[in-house]
C-alpha cells in the first residue's frame, strides 16, 4: 500500500512540475521567470569571481549554487518520462559538467558560464513566444530569439576565453580582455593587440569567427527582412508566410491564418 502511495505522489509531482514547465499558465511564466533570475545570479557570481575568491563567503556561495544545481537536477530527473530521456538532454550534462566545476573550485576552473545556456532554452522554448504574445510583440520574436542567441553566444565564448586564458588576472581586468578579445573577432576586426597562445588559442579563434559571423549575419537578417509567421500550408507544408498572406506562395492553397487577436 505505501509503495503504491509513493508511486502516486511521485505522479502527482511529475505532473506538477511538467504543469509548470509549459509556455501557458501564469505559474509557468512566474517558474520560468524565477529561475532565469537565478541564472543570472549564478552569471554575476562568475563574474565577481576574482573579487570574492580569496574570501572565505566564496566558497560558502559556491556550495549554495552547487547545492541548487544539484537539486535543480534531481527535480527534472524525477520529472522527466525516463532516465534515458533525462540524460539524452544537452543541458543535463551541461548542468552535471557545472556541478562537477562548483564542487571543486580549486581543482577546477569556475565554468559557471555555461548557465547561460539557460537562457538560450528560454528562447527557443514556446514560453518566449507566449510572454511576446500577451504583450502584443510577437512579431518581434524572430529578431528578439536572433538577439539572444548572438548575446548567449557572445557571453559563452568571453566566458570561454576568460575561464581558459585570463582566469589569473585580478580584478575585472580579465573579464574585459576576454570580451575585448570576443567582440574583435566575432566581428572580424582583428586588432591583433589581444591573441591567444597555442594551439588551443588559434581553433578558439577560428571557431570564434565562424560561427559569430554567421549569427552575426543571422541576427542582420531577422532585423531587416519582412515578418513572416509560422503555419504550416495544409497541402504543401511550406511554413513560413507572410502575416497577411491569404495564399500559399507555393502552392497557392488557401490559408486561414490566425492574427494575433484569434
Amino acid at each position: 500500500m505505501k509503495i503504491v502511495e509513493k508511486r502516486s505522489d511521485r505522479i502527482k509531482f511529475r505532473d506538477c512540475v511538467r504543469l509548470l514547465e509549459r509556455p501557458t499558465g501564469r505559474n509557468a511564466i512566474a517558474m520560468q521567470a524565477a529561475f532565469a533570475v537565478v541564472d543570472l545570479a549564478i552569471l554575476a557570481f562568475f563574474l565577481l569571481g576574482p573579487y570574492l575568491r580569496s574570501s572565505p563567503s566564496y566558497l560558502i556561495v559556491d556550495y549554495i549554487i552547487a547545492a541548487w544545481i544539484g537539486l535543480e537536477l534531481m527535480v527534472r530527473a524525477v520529472a522527466a518520462p525516463s532516465l534515458r530521456h533525462w540524460l539524452a538532454r544537452p543541458l543535463t550534462w551541461i548542468d552535471l559538467v557545472l556541478l562537477v566545476t562548483l564542487l571543486f573550485p580549486d581543482a577546477l576552473f569556475n565554468f559557471a558560464f555555461l548557465r547561460v545556456m539557460r537562457l538560450w532554452a528560454i528562447g527557443q522554448s514556446p514560453l518566449l513566444r507566449e510572454v511576446l504574445r500577451r504583450a502584443g510583440c510577437v512579431s518581434y520574436l524572430d529578431v528578439v530569439r536572433a538577439v539572444l542567441n548572438f548575446l548567449v553566444f557572445l557571453f559563452l565564448m568571453t566566458g570561454f576565453v576568460y575561464t581558459t586564458f585570463f582566469y589569473n588576472r585580478d580584478g575585472s581586468e580579465g573579464f574585459i580582455d576576454a570580451l575585448y578579445f570576443t567582440v574583435a573577432t566575432v566581428t572580424t576586426t582583428g586588432f591583433g593587440d589581444i591573441t591567444l597562445p597555442g594551439t588551443v588559442g588559434k581553433l578558439t579563434s577560428v571557431f570564434t569567427m565562424i560561427i559569430g559571423i554567421s549569427l552575426f549575419v543571422r541576427l542582420a537578417q531577422a532585423i531587416v527582412r519582412p515578418h513572416k509567421v509560422t503555419f504550416p500550408c495544409p497541402r504543401c507544408a511550406l511554413q513560413r508566410h507572410d502575416a497577411d498572406a491569404v495564399h500559399c506562395k507555393a502552392c497557392g492553397e488557401v490559408l486561414n491564418i490566425p492574427d494575433e487577436g484569434s
